[in-house]
């Protein structure tokens, strides 16, 4: 994160101070944002994007419960699934970077697929 002093929350306003609260790192891990834009891009903690944080299934990230047409309760179950393993294991991947110690290269941080994706188109 930039100096590692977080970027601040366009919904709240806070600091995003670690990386496992950054809907931003979170979708650039998942594949939804570009490294070429993650400057650019406004930050949110994950709990400000509960559209995407219900999708989360951790025992370190306690649930989030949306209500309306976008609660996942609401959405195709084949769809949940796939999207219940996809942001929970990027949300596993944010834990497993911000233990690395020493500088961090932003290339590594998406996961496997991602990378492979990127590197084929």
């Amino acid at each position: 994160m930039k100096c590692d002093e977080g970027y601040r929350c366009e919904v709240c306003g806070n600091d995003v101070t670690s990386i496992v609260e950054s809907d931003l790192y979170l979708r650039f891990v998942i594949g939804e944002l570009d490294a070429e834009v993650l400057h650019t891009t406004p930050e949110r903690h994950l709990r400000c994007n509960p559209v995407l944080a219900q999708f989360i299934e951790d025992d370190r990230f306690p649930p989030v419960q949306v209500q309306g047409p976008m609660a996942r309760q609401h959405l195709d179950t084949a769809f949940v699934a796939t999207r219940c393993k996809l942001v929970s294991r990027g949300y596993r991947r944010l834990r497993e970077i911000a233990e690395w110690p020493g500088d961090r290269d932003l290339t590594t941080y998406p996961l496997p697929e991602v990378v492979a994706r990127h590197a084929s188109g």
